[in-house]
């Protein structure tokens, strides 16, 4: 009887020598079948897990080279990467290059490979409770937590389902779950918001120098590197829309791009032959404030073509850049971080600190009445107005019946 395939994924090679000389370093491969690709990404000794650059490479690989059969097969003769790989090309052009995919393919890509790694080599019968709670383990020694472990099965479950609906197996095989954690509603004030959009505008990069009498000196340059995170902050806290869909935000209509409309002064969030998801991202107008920004980094030439640009490129994402603004006008994230989808969370609350309707601010954001209530309700002024006014009045006095 033949062996199932455990499917591709990574593998420590050990260095390679001849004669007691080495020859070839360690170096983290990619296994498919009898098949060896070196990922180029050097091993040591001590690396009980695989880098990031190599689960990355596994993840391309899995998007351009994998190619499962189609046809329907008992569950126990199913492995995971197939599942995942169909997932996958069913949900993204392979012919794509990395700079082409948008925000939530990117995402759709890494969590791919995350998954792989850990149930690459298991086919549909192995998936349980317990190895659910493995992998749960598993990503939180990544540096990863129970919320994002979720979110990674929830994925595992979809591509399951996928694979179910496309009559490729029998039977049915269910996905384990961790609770589903608290919602997060951290915002920021006006004061934090102003803090974080003067230290990203105002951000100049310091060099060392490495040759010469200053050689080790560092010098303050005329570089602005954050400029664009400033802008990111001002178009996240007055429309709440999510960071993919700013940071495809353009002035030109284009497939696959957000389109803002600075005549008419309309925001259409969501790209631009994107199937629409819940994740709703309605047109709404923008706030007249925004409005005069965004037309003067059109007039100065500031915005090319994208609203946030970094060396006249667009960008793929801004964690990296969000962070180093957040330590930089010193935001207070002891009990919670701050990330770009705070600024979602920040136009939430200050629309509910107006008294906005909820009807008219749900629909601007793009959310249901039930979700801003239940998350943000308790900061609109007339939230439980009625109790606070009854728990203190007085009792009215009935009339004597004569």
């Amino acid at each position: 009887m033949s062996r199932t395939s455990k499917g591709p994924r990574l593998y420590k090679r050990a260095a390679r020598r001849k004669n007691g000389a080495v020859v070839r370093q360690p170096v983290w491969v990619v296994l498919d079948g009898r098949k060896e690709i070196s990922t180029g990404v050097a091993a040591t000794p001590d690396q009980s897990k695989a880098p990031t650059e190599a689960v990355k490479f596994l993840s391309d690989y899995l998007v351009k080279q994998v190619r499962p059969e189609r046809k329907a097969r008992e569950i126990d003769d199913i492995p995971i990467a197939d599942v995942l790989s169909i997932y996958l090309d069913d949900h993204i052009d392979p012919e794509k290059a990395e700079s082409e995919l948008a925000a939530q393919e990117r995402h759709l890509v890494q969590t791919i490979g995350r998954l792989n790694e850990y149930w690459g080599s298991k086919v549909l019968t192995d998936i349980n409770t317990r190895e659910s709670k493995g992998y749960v383990k598993h990503r939180q020694k990544e540096g990863g937590g129970p919320g994002g472990a979720r979110r990674d099965l929830e994925m595992l479950r979809a591509a399951i389902n996928h694979h179910g609906a496309e009559n490729l197996h029998y039977g049915k095989v269910n996905v384990w779950l961790p609770e589903k954690g608290e919602a997060r509603d951290r915002w920021l004030t006006r004061s934090e918001a102003a803090a974080m959009i003067w230290a990203a505008w105002r951000y100049r990069e310091v060099q060392t120098i490495h040759v010469g009498p200053d050689k080790g000196k560092k010098v303050i340059t005329d570089r602005r590197p954050l400029r664009h995170v400033a802008r990111f902050l001002l178009i996240g806290c007055y429309t709440g829309t999510r960071a993919g869909a700013i940071a495809s935000a353009s002035k030109l209509r284009s497939i696959g791009k957000s389109y803002v409309d600075l005549e008419r002064g309309m925001y259409y969030r969501k790209a631009i032959g994107k199937k629409t998801t819940n994740k709703r991202q309605p047109p709404a107008p923008i706030p007249p404030r925004l409005l005069t920004h965004m037309r003067r980094w059109d007039r100065l030439g500031v915005a090319k073509e994208h609203f946030v640009e970094y060396n006249g490129k667009p960008v793929l994402s801004v964690k990296k850049a969000f962070k180093t603004v957040v330590k930089l006008a010193k935001i207070d994230t002891t009990v919670e971080n701050v990330t770009p989808h705070t600024l979602r969370h920040t136009a939430a609350t200050w629309l509910m600190h107006q008294g906005v309707d909820l009807w008219t601010a749900a629909g601007y954001l793009g959310m249901t009445v039930e979700v801003l209530e239940r998350v943000y309700g308790h900061h609109h002024p007339d939230h439980l107005a009625d109790a606070v006014r009854g728990i203190t009045a007085k009792r009215p006095m009935k009339k004597a019946v004569v």
